[in-house]
């Protein structure tokens, strides 16, 4: 379980008095206040009395219209406010009180999360209450901040809610917090508080609608999958965790995200959809997942992918897509968008949910579901590379992807073309550029062919557009190119001689 220690401290004095006249220090003098700020929670006590016997109260910077200066007057939980002027430095102190908070996070290796120099006072910019509040401003801090904070009731006082904090008796020494504000030399341990949390949730699951999100339409402001519209780098997608459950009473939501992911990346054009079977599935109710969906825009993967928690030691199930999409780059940057992304090492497994064996591979890869193996020797490997269209022309990941590239490419380096005058000019400039690059893309070795014209051609001219294209704005090219495909099968034809063989 999550444990959260709070450790009060009590400021040094901060009540100092000043001379009225400097030229006399033995003179009357005047209370000042070091280090406060407004809603500060302070403790105020008379030098005289024993340790604990001090007072609770909030500090509030105001400006005296009598004197005409700043000043401060401090309230109480109840009873009357107390103003600086009427206390005397040499028979009261001040304490200011804050509040560390440390969040220790289980595990083989337990984490801390520390928070500092925190107040008690719901209007103070450092407030505990705003810090852990049920609902937060920034995303970053509902996600990483485990617990909540609130006050009941709402209007709650700093001195009230400090209260709450420090009246409790420590377990050995039987002092409260409280009773240990005015003595110097009270150990930390006196004025900590641990709390053992239980009980806690994650909050509610998305459902698909948050995944497909908001236009915008209403307050300029996208959520979902409809904020990654605005990204024309993004070349993949992925939801890991959608599918979880789907055995479970979730199967209606997950299939409405996975349509969304497949609608978003086809709508997007140059981005492929990067699915998960769902967790405990078998063999045959992955195949009947697959049946329901078909696009060259999306790819499904299964089983999940095993690891250890590098919290708790303990095995945990994880979603293949954060893997696949991991490989899909490093296959990128390594060996390149063409190269199919299988055959690679699936990078901190120990395992996965099911082991496969060829047989089951074998059923299970011409439906477009691509598999993780184990191999004796190889290790744990990424084994398929289809997507789920029955189109033959599209069944593989990478020729989807590197088309997407190519097409990208082109659009981006032939925008010098758009508002130039269409003609034999133009037709011939942008047939150049995107020669160049074809013949590049052939010289690397990512096309099919012996020479460039088998590898490709490129055509803009007046047999690629009609006159109404013309009269409309339109330049249009036709290209072809011929991909290479992954060797999905090695095929070895091996014979032997007999004895009795003549020559």
């Amino acid at each position: 379980s999550v444990q959260v220690t709070f450790t009060v401290r009590a400021s040094p004095n901060a009540l100092a008095g000043v001379p009225l006249d400097p030229t006399d220090l033995t003179g009357p003098q005047t209370a000042v206040l070091r280090g406060a700020v407004p809603h500060d929670l302070v403790w105020i006590a008379d030098l005289t009395s024993l340790p604990g016997s001090g007072t609770l109260y909030w500090a509030e910077r105001y400006f005296n219209d009598t004197t005409n200066q700043n000043t401060w007057r401090f309230h109480p939980e109840t009873g009357a406010d107390v103003e600086l002027s009427d206390l005397d430095p040499d028979l009261d102190e001040i304490r200011i009180i804050t509040v560390d908070v440390e969040i220790t996070f289980p595990g083989r290796v337990p984490r801390l999360e520390s928070r500092q120099n925190l107040s008690f006072h719901p209007a103070h910019p450092r407030a505990l209450s705003r810090l852990f509040a049920a609902e937060l401003t920034s995303r970053r801090q509902a996600l990483t901040i485990p617990f909540s904070l609130q006050a009941s009731p709402d209007n709650m006082s700093g001195p009230q809610i400090g209260r709450l904090l420090m009246e409790r008796p420590h377990p050995v020494t039987g002092l409260s917090i409280l009773d240990t504000l005015g003595d110097d030399s009270a150990s930390t341990t006196a004025r900590q508080l641990t709390v053992i949390l239980s009980g806690g949730n994650d909050g509610l699951r998305p459902e698909a609608s948050d995944y497909e999100g908001l236009d915008g339409a209403a307050n300029g402001q996208k959520s979902g999958l409809r904020t990654l519209e605005d990204l024309e780098e993004i070349a993949m997608v992925a939801a890991p965790g959608y599918s979880a459950g789907a055995g479970n009473g979730y199967a209606v939501d997950a299939a409405q995200i996975t349509r969304h992911l497949i609608a978003h990346a086809e709508r997007m054009r140059y981005r492929i959809a990067v699915l998960d079977a769902a967790d405990g599935q078998a063999m045959s109710e992955v195949r009947a997942y697959r049946s329901r969906v078909d696009s060259k825009h999306a790819a499904l993967y299964y089983p999940w992918v095993t690891i250890l928690d590098p919290l708790t030691g303990e095995e945990l199930n994880l979603p293949p897509s954060g893997f696949v999409t991991g490989i899909y780059a490093r296959n990128d940057v390594e060996k390149g968008v063409q190269k199919a992304p299988a055959n690679e090492v699936v990078r901190l497994a120990i395992g996965f949910e099911f082991l496969l064996n060829k047989a089951q591979q074998d059923v299970l890869n011409p439906e477009g579901i691509n598999c993780f193996r184990f191999f004796e020797g190889r290790g744990y490997r990424l084994w398929g590379a289809r997507t789920i269209s029955s189109d033959s022309e599209w069944k593989y990941v990478n020729l989807r992807r590197y088309f997407a590239y190519l097409e990208r490419s082109i659009e981006l380096g032939t925008q010098f073309a758009v508002f130039e005058s269409n003609g034999d000019e133009l037709w011939a400039n942008v047939r150049r550029t995107i020669d160049d690059f074809l013949f590049n893309e052939w010289k690397s070795g990512r096309l099919l062919g012996r020479k460039p014209e088998e590898a490709y051609f490129v055509r803009c001219d007046r047999s690629t557009m009609t006159q109404n294209d013309l009269d409309n704005g339109r330049l249009i090219c036709l290209i072809g190119v011929a991909p290479l495909r992954p060797a999905e099968f090695v095929i070895f034809r091996i014979g032997q001689w007999t004895a009795d063989r003549r020559s």
